[in-house]
């Protein structure tokens, strides 16, 4: 097939466009659609759009962007989608909409989710059915998918190239069942099928040995596990029958205590889909936590919720506006799964019949983890709760024989390749990329550019190359030293005063390492003021131009005072102030641009090269600078199951 934009025609739009007052390359405007096409319920909502146009020779087709969630605005990401899809824009407007009840198109929101919180699952979105009303059942992935005909209409193109990632896929998939004649082409990253998710998720389960067996292939585990899922499997067990407890420290040195259950392994683990940080830090982390060390993935539950690093009173009390809509999240999600239950059943028979499904499932299809997991971590007892307002979703339907580009990352548990792969069977000559080392919204997060390359080559209609990639980018990190004695010290510098060398050293790799996790995790650069607290006490401010270290510790006994001046985002030279009950006090010099380090610890002098000492927290490889990383991804896109 050829990729070709249609040529240009009379068809007229009937909507006003005006100059967005905050994105200067986009104009805005509204469409009013109805509430509820079946006419159950009256009213109209009102959907924010915002068009790019296209250059010199515009064709009658648009580009259409769907974003994930369900619940997910579209607006906030407009740039940074038109250029992960600036190939198709040559002859093509772009339109960017935030889908009915989420952004600016009218939001959902459920008293509920607040006033109940703590109640059983059920019984909250239960009451936040009853507050929504029968108009809950008009927030579908099917009026969703009139609203884009609508929109296609009002703004008078002939066909539309629908670009969706998550479950922006489903949508459009559900789009181009219903208006297969409307559809030129489909750019699908990270799939959902049309049909939705299967409950219990259950292809995600069955992609975690791949997606480990991936991230510590070529030996990048080597000292760390030979058997990833193996301990996976085996914490997850042990935390079965009782929670890990151990401690954390905040951003000013507080010691915290805190447990980590089955189910909240399992969270650090799908984390991981938007954070390649996460995923390098977990085979250790959880290999510490079965010597008996829990500390390290206590922490690392900690970065994966946003816990970490502890900011400033005024940022950390501003209203954030949350990625997804959770009352729309629960109306689309409850309404149109497809449950193992009597649509019209209640909560308690839905209940019984949810888990005589789960118990008819092999336990395999849940390692390595279990079914009561699986079960609690899905949405089946909330939306047991949730009495349904709309008609079954229909049949999915053959889907448009239309160029078709499918991404997905090797590493994406949330929509694992199963379901790439399954749909792109079913589009002729469909064309699938796997992309190495990558999560979930390949665009938003493949550091290779192989799915940008892929990208272009589609819409100038050349064939998509497959990507080449051997190296993981973030190698798994060592395992945590929990004695100073643990530590080998360098040839130049032996004893006590050599481990204490390469223990404050070591210090700084892993403060390094957790500013990246939290700043990818965040999806934004850190504000001034942010803190870190350490691994065993102490903490780390940033203060714009300079990093305070006050008793920061990372290996037990061994603490750090500092400040370092920041430029460019590198720390440069300074003495560094090391003490601690097992510490070979002194000071040491580091930072800049020099390849050496030097000072006096223990009574004992040295200068030398620092590729002489050897760092129990260096990897198989370095993981990219936080300016490395805004360079490849200027505006990261958290496109959200």
């Amino acid at each position: 097939m050829t990729l070709a934009s249609s040529p240009s025609s009379s068809s007229a739009s009937t909507l006003s466009f005006i100059a967005c007052a905050n994105v200067s390359t986009f104009s805005c405007t509204s469409l009013p659609v109805p509430l509820d096409r079946a006419g159950t319920v009256g009213g109209t909502i009102s959907l924010s759009v915002e068009r790019k146009l296209a250059g010199a020779n515009p064709s009658r087709t648009a580009v259409v962007a769907l974003a994930g969630g369900p619940g997910q605005a579209a607006l906030p990401l407009a740039e940074f989608i038109a250029q992960a899809i600036a190939p198709a824009l040559g002859s093509r407007d772009l339109l960017v909409f935030d889908q009915r009840g989420t952004g600016a198109s009218d939001p959902l929101s459920c008293p509920a989710f607040e006033a109940f919180s703590g109640q059983p699952a059920d019984e909250i979105f239960g009451a936040c059915a009853s507050q929504l009303g029968p108009a809950r059942g008009a927030f579908t992935t099917q009026e969703s998918v009139q609203d884009i005909e609508a929109l296609r209409q009002a703004a008078g193109y002939e066909k539309l190239v629908l670009y969706g990632t998550s479950y922006g896929t489903k949508v459009a998939l559900a789009y181009a069942e219903s208006y297969p004649q409307n559809v030129e082409a489909l750019v699908l990253d990270s799939v959902v099928p049309s049909g939705g998710w299967e409950p219990l998720h259950i292809s995600s389960f069955q992609a975690i040995a791949g997606v480990l067996a991936e991230l510590c292939s070529d030996g990048a585990c080597a000292g760390i596990t030979s058997n990833p899922v193996g301990d996976l499997a085996t914490l997850a067990a042990q935390l079965g029958k009782r929670p890990l407890r151990g401690t954390v420290y905040d951003g000013s040195g507080r010691r915290h205590s805190l447990s980590l259950d089955e189910r909240g392994l399992l969270d650090i683990l799908e984390a991981g889909d938007l954070n390649p940080a996460l995923r390098a830090l977990l085979p250790a982390a959880v290999r510490s936590a079965l010597r008996h060390d829990p500390d390290p993935l206590l922490r690392l539950r900690a970065l994966s919720e946003g816990l970490i690093p502890s900011v400033p009173i005024e940022n950390a009390t501003a209203e954030a506006s949350p990625e997804v809509d959770e009352t729309l999240y629960a109306a689309t999600i409850c309404e149109e799964s497809p449950f193992p239950w009597s649509r019209s059943a209640p909560a308690a028979t839905r209940l019984s019949e949810a888990l005589a499904f789960l118990h008819a499932q092999p336990t395999a299809d849940f390692y390595p983890f279990n079914a009561n997991t699986a079960f609690n971590d899905s949405v089946l007892p909330a939306c047991a709760g949730w009495p349904d307002a709309s008609p079954p979703p229909p049949a999915p339907s053959p889907l448009p024989d239309v160029p078709t580009l499918i991404l997905s990352g090797e590493q994406d548990l949330r929509t694992p390749t199963s379901g790439a792969r399954a749909v792109a069977a079913q589009i002729p000559d469909a064309q699938l990329l796997l992309v190495p080392f990558t999560g979930h919204s390949v665009l938003g997060s493949d550091l290779s550019e192989c799915s940008a390359l892929a990208v272009k080559a589609f819409f100038s209609a050349s064939a998509v190359q497959p990507c080449i990639v051997t190296t993981d980018p973030f190698a798994p990190t060592p395992v945590t030293p929990t004695r100073l004695a643990f530590i080998h010290p360098p040839h130049a510098l032996g004893g006590r005063p050599g481990q204490t060398l390469v223990a404050v050293l070591d210090t700084l790799v892993d403060l390094n390492r957790q500013v990246i996790a939290a700043t990818l995790q965040a999806d934004q650069e850190l504000p001034h003021g942010s803190s870190f607290g350490g691994l065993h006490g102490g903490y780390a401010r940033f203060n714009g131009s300079t990093v305070v270290l006050k008793d920061f510790t990372f290996v037990p006994g061994v603490q750090l005072t500092a400040t370092f001046p920041v430029r460019d985002g590198k720390l440069l030279a300074t003495d560094i102030l090391v003490s601690g009950a097992q510490a070979a006090a002194g000071t040491v010099h580091f930072g800049g641009a020099s390849t050496h380090v030097s000072g006096t610890l223990g009574g004992a002098r040295f200068n030398m090269s620092l590729a002489t000492v050897k760092l129990a927290r260096i990897s198989a490889g370095e993981w990219p600078s936080l300016t490395a990383l805004a360079a490849r991804l200027p505006r990261r896109a958290a496109w959200l199951r």
